[in-house]
């Protein structure tokens, strides 16, 4: 006759009865009354086809088959017990490979400033970047990507996301540019030829749709990956370049450019740290993005301190923060 199947919630049981070789004293360390654990011991015996302990006298011995059990067995228990617990987490001992995506604008100004942080907690850990493409969201679910750092209007399914803030798109140029001393007019914005930045989040098709939907186009002349090229090809050609206004400050700062409200109703951009549902409980993953999120926080010329110029031009800042948010 085939033996039943074992039992497994049945073995912490077995443990105890083999160390304590008293049903009372086992049933007041398992919590049970000694009725209940005297139907476990006999169904130990069934799925064992062995007695297990044997009673002499006021004592029970162990046979030679539950002898063998108590070595594999307290390995099992403290193998079932370690996939059970909650992991623990040494940044010192970390050795795993983050990535992160995002433009080489945040390559260039935020990834010094968060391989710093980084390796000050965790030594050993990789770090990843990778130029981030619009709407690549397949390479966070893939695992090639632990975050992303981008621009999103909403969160694709299984994607969870921290808000950084937002900011609005206006239309740059070099400052000896002949529009940079006046107002900029539709007409304007349509007659020059335009410099637009391919790599990173999706930043300006907005525009082409809009005009589309007028029946009107402008003229991309030069399309390049990187904000790096397109701030030197920006300084030294009459192109216009629309990009959001935080990046605009910044990079005033490296070559002189203007720039001006773009001359019809835009969107605002709504930045986001975005990461897949796979990760989100992980805690070495929830303690590299709280770095991130912190790194990114902290930048004096990210979004979450755009700063509008005011009258006379100084840029009043001002801090926006978000919580963690689910699809």
């Amino acid at each position: 006759m085939p033996r039943p199947s074992p039992n497994l919630n049945l073995l912490r049981s077995l443990d105890v009865l083999l160390d304590t070789r008293n049903l009372t004293a086992a049933a007041g360390i398992l919590g049970l009354t000694q009725s209940t654990l005297s139907r476990q011991l006999a169904q130990l015996r069934s799925q064992f086809g062995d007695p297990l302990l044997v009673r002499e006298g006021q004592r029970f011995l162990l046979t030679e088959r539950a002898r063998m059990l108590r070595a594999p067995l307290k390995a099992l228990l403290e193998s079932l017990e370690a996939v059970l617990s909650e992991p623990v987490f040494d940044p010192a001992a970390c050795t795993r490979r983050f990535a992160i995506a995002g433009s080489d604008y945040l390559a260039d100004h935020v990834l010094p400033t968060l391989v710093e942080a980084i390796g000050r907690e965790a030594p050993r850990a990789e770090v990843v970047f990778r130029m981030w493409e619009p709407g690549y969201y397949r390479l966070l679910s893939d695992e090639d990507i632990d975050l992303v750092a981008t621009i999103a209007d909403t969160l694709p399914d299984n994607l969870h996301g921290r808000a950084m803030g937002k900011d609005r798109p206006v239309c740059a140029m070099r400052a000896a540019h002949p529009l940079a001393r006046q107002e900029l007019g539709l007409t304007d914005y349509l007659q020059w030829p335009h410099l637009r930045v391919t790599g990173g989040s999706d930043k300006d098709s907005f525009v082409d749709q809009y005009l589309a939907a007028r029946g009107l186009r402008r003229h991309v002349r030069v399309a390049v990956p990187f904000f790096s090229s397109a701030l030197r090809i920006a300084g030294n050609d009459d192109l216009l370049w629309t990009l959001p206004e935080h990046m605009a400050i910044t990079l005033s700062r490296q070559t002189p450019l203007a720039w001006k409200p773009l001359p019809f109703d835009v969107p605002d951009y709504q930045y986001w740290l975005l990461w897949h549902s796979r990760s989100h409980h992980d805690p070495v993953h929830q303690w590299f993005r709280r770095h991130v999120f912190g790194v990114l926080h902290g930048f004096d010329h990210g979004v979450t301190h755009y700063g509008m110029q005011d009258a006379h031009g100084n840029h009043a800042q001002r801090a926006i923060d978000g919580p963690e948010a689910a699809p």
